[in-house]
């Protein structure tokens, strides 16, 4: 079996682009630019994800089995999170009741007819 060695320069370069990484995303938190700020918030969490997969997790220089496995996990997020999301879009289609009130006109002096 086959082992790609990586120097240990390139963990030290990528825990470098992870601490920058982060530090962008406590900066962009300080920013508003509307509904951009969600957007630029996952751009950096899947960058980040991605070098953590690919280069920490060794996923770039495995066998493809391996990276056939990790697709299939994703494709599983991306199926519960369409599902979760398509639940909540879709919780005021139907009415829910509401709760009973008391009527109006309501006789006080005469308790016999309550």
């Amino acid at each position: 079996m086959k082992h790609h060695v990586v120097p240990r320069k390139h963990y030290y370069l990528v825990f470098l682009a992870l601490l920058c990484l982060t530090g962008t995303t406590v900066a962009a938190n300080f920013v508003d630019v509307g509904g951009l700020n969600l957007l630029i918030a996952l751009c950096i969490a899947f960058t980040k994800a991605s070098l953590v997969v690919l280069i920490f997790m060794n996923v770039r220089f495995s066998s493809p089995l391996t990276k056939l496995f990790v697709a299939a996990g994703l494709f599983w997020l991306f199926t519960l999170i369409l599902l979760t999301f398509s639940d909540y879009v879709s919780r005021g289609w139907i009415p829910t009741p509401q709760p009973w009130q008391e009527s109006p006109n309501r006789n006080v002096d005469n308790p016999a007819l309550h």
